[in-house]
């Protein structure tokens, strides 16, 4: 078994069989004239088959099981559609549509896809986030980081979001010896969304009467993600005056909104 060393739940591997060349062509050539369980031992004696393309991703975050089912799949459709005529092995004309299969599937549900451009642009932040440290010894504003690598905001907090570990919906996030309290308990379903848009545009329309200073603070604190450490540098005025500005911003915006 050390050659297809990939564990699937429920099946003796090192059990499987492994038809020879003459047998398969036997079994081929009863399926195609209609015997049905033809198929089922082709799909049996062709398992190791499927195994030894799961070797590519055994040391990878898939759930193999889930993976070998997809790999059958790939296998059946390979049996379905063999002809003798390809003059070609099974294993020759299977391979790719086990792989493909297989592929496909870890491509369509992975989790979270991030584009290439996003993945690069976050390298490059964290690499001149990181030189720029060395050299002066603290780290970057975004207005540095925008500067020096002509991108906006925005762009900063996408690509760096980027790279944080998706959760799972069924995250505990709080626990005081009673119920637990998961993620998905937190997000909001369909029937709240008008309430949420509407929140929304109270929002807009309260952020554009507060002052100007005021209304960029807040961007930059909760649209964008700075510190006040970060504000204040940028804004040439001490931690404590953005805190009084955002104070008094988030008053005149609660007022705003009663």
């Amino acid at each position: 078994m050390s050659k297809y060393s990939v564990e699937i739940t429920g099946i003796n591997t090192s059990n499987l069989k492994v038809l020879s060349n003459d047998e398969m062509t036997k079994l081929f050539k009863s399926y195609q004239s209609g015997n049905k369980e033809a198929k089922d031992e082709l799909v049996i004696g062709n398992l190791k088959l499927v195994l030894s393309i799961l070797k590519k991703f055994n040391n990878k975050n898939y759930n193999l099981d889930d993976l070998f089912q997809i790999g059958v799949v790939g296998l059946c459709k390979a049996i379905d559609n063999f002809d003798l005529s390809f003059n070609c092995l099974f294993s020759t004309y299977a391979v790719p549509l086990i792989s493909g299969e297989i592929k496909r599937y870890i491509r369509d549900f992975t989790e979270v896809r991030i584009s290439r451009g996003i993945k690069d642009m976050a390298y490059s932040i964290l690499k001149y986030k990181d030189e720029f440290e060395k050299e002066h010894g603290y780290e970057p504003t975004n207005k540095d980081i925008t500067k020096s690598l002509n991108i906006s905001d925005y762009e900063i907090k996408l690509a760096l979001d980027s790279m944080k570990d998706p959760m799972s919906i069924y995250e505990p996030i709080y626990n005081d010896g009673g119920d637990t309290i998961y993620l998905c308990d937190q997000i909001s379903d369909n029937k709240e969304a008008n309430d949420d848009i509407n929140d929304l545009i109270a929002l807009k329309k309260a952020l554009e009467k507060i002052k100007v200073r005021e209304r960029k603070v807040l961007e930059d604190r909760y649209f964008i993600g700075k510190n006040q450490t970060e504000i204040a540098r940028e804004l040439n005025i001490s931690q404590a005056q953005v805190s009084r500005i955002e104070n008094n911003a988030i008053k005149s915006l609660k007022k705003l909104l009663k």
